[in-house]
């Protein structure tokens, strides 16, 4: 299955998201709704991607006791995201209740695991008392997500090779930190550019400033799909 491109709604309001959606190319159209936006405006945000027929990704990172991200899972349902986000650090006992939950929804979210922010290198290992290599604990905890009957992980493009290669064709692969070339780092310290994600496996790309702060989103949309287009032609 070819690899899709998330556009990250990294805006305030949802009064944002009309304006942009008119701007984007008519093949955009799956949309992550993260913190920012769902804590301040999400049912809101939420709506208006339905009745527009848009795909979301739901990026809240669960993290807490198995009862609270079960309950959590079951209450988000309602919005009917196709991806949702929790933390492989929460454990065997929560990745479980949670993929438990997802089998119960009236319509199931694929759940996808975070192993690692994008945002740490191994200098922020390092402090955290973390000992394996960036790529030794995206594995370890890759295999433990699996094994919890997770759909999936988001991986930066970096451990993705890795991943792909010990895990098989079948997990979803989600990676944010997505720049195209000469584009602001911000603060992602793991990026790569739309071709090296898909030749890396990704199922999904997510973007969100290359698009958003461009001066024509939708240009800068439509180069990204273009790249990626080229890149899985093997061209």
């Amino acid at each position: 299955m070819p690899a899709e491109l998330i556009v990250a709604l990294d805006v305030p309001t949802a009064d944002a998201i009309n304006p942009l959606l008119r701007q984007l190319p008519s093949e955009v159209n799956f949309f992550k709704v993260g913190l920012e936006l769902f804590i301040r405006d999400g049912v809101r945000a939420m709506e208006l991607l339905a009745k527009q027929q848009k795909r979301v990704f739901l990026d809240l990172k669960l993290h807490d006791i198995p009862h609270t991200v079960a309950q959590a899972i079951k209450s988000a349902s309602r919005f009917e995201a196709a991806l949702m986000t929790v933390h492989a650090a929460g454990g065997r006992a929560m990745l479980s209740a949670a993929a438990e939950a997802a089998h119960e929804c009236p319509v199931r979210p694929q759940l996808i695991a975070v192993t690692t922010l994008t945002s740490l290198n191994e200098k922020d290992f390092a402090d955290l008392g973390i000992q394996r290599t960036l790529a030794e604990q995206a594995l370890a905890l890759g295999a433990m997500v699996l094994e919890c009957r997770i759909d999936g992980l988001v991986t930066s493009v970096h451990e993705a090779p890795t991943l792909r290669t010990h895990f098989g064709p079948h997990p979803v692969l989600v990676t944010p930190g997505i720049r195209p070339a000469g584009s602001d780092v911000g603060d992602q310290k793991r990026i790569a550019t739309p071709a090296a994600a898909i030749r890396a496996g990704a199922s999904y790309l997510v973007v969100g400033r290359p698009i958003l702060e461009a001066p024509k989103p939708g240009d800068a949309a439509a180069a990204i799909l273009a790249e990626m287009a080229k890149a899985q032609s093997g061209s």
